[in-house]
């Protein structure tokens, strides 16, 4: 008989988030392939499942991965969780996901809680359509690089940020995003759960005021779409072709954002 993998959502704070079918599921596997040993225990103590666990954090990752491919090869079947949320999502779970499929094992998905739904459900943003980072990268200019680049980006933004980051990111958002209106969660459900929503510059200053700590949802609205003469457009093209950008590239972005003709743009860009 073949072992099955399946990727089990665990609560993002109140445990009883947790869904019925992850309880059955955790009840009945084989084994239950952790982020943290030590953090999930709470959970499954909580609920009364006792089973085999095995810690995937990430420098052991690669290597565990294997050790549940033997398990999974062995007709075991094989629950993955991580400290909160969906494996894979901003957390370890990949590398066994994708050697999983490749051996040909099913791979069966318990959907629960995520943060990134919960924040988007509750900020007061367009919803219709958003596009997920994740955790921006530690270092400031690669931080700094990946926000100009949604600078243009019309749909809803959604992040997850650090303690030790969280103002410095707010504030970088602020300088190259412009003053948007924003939502930030902080310990999202959470006892201490807090929420800020506004334009970046109070919410920043609210913050500021606040105990820092636990991790953050920010969800922050896309660049609305102006109407600005062909002048002004010209300018964001020649400000794409300094950041690196080709001039038809550059051209194609802008006069698709703002609703203008590609051609006229293109022509008018090669007088300047």
């Amino acid at each position: 008989m073949k072992g099955v993998l399946y990727i089990v959502s665990t609560p993002i704070g109140n445990l009883e988030d947790i869904t019925l079918r992850a309880l059955r599921i955790l009840k009945e596997v084989d084994v239950i392939a952790a982020e943290d040993t030590r953090h999930s225990s709470k959970l499954l103590n909580h609920y009364g499942i006792s089973k085999p666990l095995i810690s995937y954090w990430k420098e052991k990752e690669k290597v565990r991965s294997e050790e549940i491919i033997k398990r999974l090869q062995s007709g075991q079947s094989v629950a993955l969780i991580s400290d909160a949320g969906t494996p894979g999502i901003s957390d370890p779970g990949e590398v066994i996901i994708k050697r999983a499929i490749e051996e040909g094992f099913d791979v069966i998905p318990v959907p629960g809680p995520s943060a990134l739904i919960a924040a988007l459900s509750v900020s007061g943003l367009p919803l219709r359509e958003f596009t997920f980072t994740g955790f921006l990268p530690s270092k400031k200019a690669q931080r700094r690089k990946m926000l100009e680049e949604l600078g243009m980006e019309k749909r809803t933004i959604v992040f997850y940020e650090a303690p030790h980051r969280v103002i410095e990111t707010l504030e970088e958002m602020y300088h190259i995003l412009g003053n948007r209106r924003v939502a930030l969660f902080k310990e999202i459900t959470k006892i201490h759960e807090e929420v800020f929503r506004g334009l970046l510059e109070n919410v920043i200053s609210e913050v500021k005021k606040t105990t820092i700590a636990g991790e953050f949802v920010i969800v922050v609205e896309g660049k609305g779409i102006e109407k600005i003469p062909v002048e002004d457009a010209l300018k964001e093209v020649k400000a794409l072709i300094k950041k690196g950008k080709g001039r038809k590239e550059a051209v194609r972005m802008v006069s698709e954002y703002y609703g203008l003709s590609k051609k006229e743009l293109y022509d008018r860009s090669l007088l300047r």
